[in-house]
């Protein structure tokens, strides 16, 4: 099924990973407020909005006609909210493209030497009241062959199938570590009522957060 005049619009104006994020960023957070949600890029432009796989797959749609293969990195937590992140791979490093509720879960500059490096970029930010990643995985969309993750009108929930059944890597940490992030964390939501971004370290690999993140700190 070829793409709608207003997709090609998108994908002619959006060339670089940076330029989705950015697009990405200025598009409401899909909360499902009528009900679960998985929607292609096609879903995205049509209702204007997106979680964190359907940022996920737009990301992955938009860049694999500019050359980049639809690689997605899923994480595993320990509270079982798991987060799905678009990855790719340039000269200077792998990077990402994502969309999330909080702050330290969006994109990465393309600066990590390896995808383990780039996961365990997240985290510190992946630490809330619950959160606490234990394993990652990277995927490459076009194992499901013919399947249309890209331009489906309906729900493609075959691939959250596909990515809660992809065997993933475990990423060992120091139960002391998450627990003194976490009351970090629980201090400053109390003190401030918001999420805190700016005391994360690695911050200058981060890519831009949306304005609703980037007011706050």
């Amino acid at each position: 099924m070829p793409f709608t005049a207003a997709e090609r619009r998108v994908i002619a104006r959006l060339r670089t990973p940076a330029a989705v994020q950015h697009w990405l960023n200025h598009l409401p957070y899909n909360t499902e407020a009528g009900g679960e949600t998985l929607r292609s890029f096609r879903g995205v432009v049509r209702t204007g909005r997106a979680h964190c796989l359907e940022a996920a797959l737009s990301a992955a749609t938009i860049l694999e006609q500019h050359g980049y293969p639809p690689l997605v990195l899923s994480f595993e937590s320990i509270d079982l909210l798991d987060h799905v992140i678009f990855v790719y791979r340039t000269a200077t490093g792998w990077g990402s493209v994502a969309r999330s509720r909080d702050p330290g879960l969006h994109g990465r500059k393309p600066l990590f030497a390896t995808p383990r490096a780039l996961a365990l970029s997240y985290y510190e930010g992946y630490i809330d009241f619950t959160g606490r990643v234990k394993a990652y995985a990277v995927v490459d969309l076009r194992v499901l062959g013919h399947y249309d993750w890209r331009l489906s009108s309906k729900n493609v929930w075959r691939v959250e199938q596909l990515l809660l059944d992809w065997p993933h890597r475990k990423i060992a940490s120091s139960d002391a570590r998450a627990d003194r992030m976490r009351a970090r964390y629980r201090a400053f939501r109390e003190a401030h009522g918001y999420k805190p971004w700016r005391y994360y370290t690695g911050r200058e690999r981060w890519s831009p957060l949306p304005p609703e993140f980037a007011r706050r700190g």
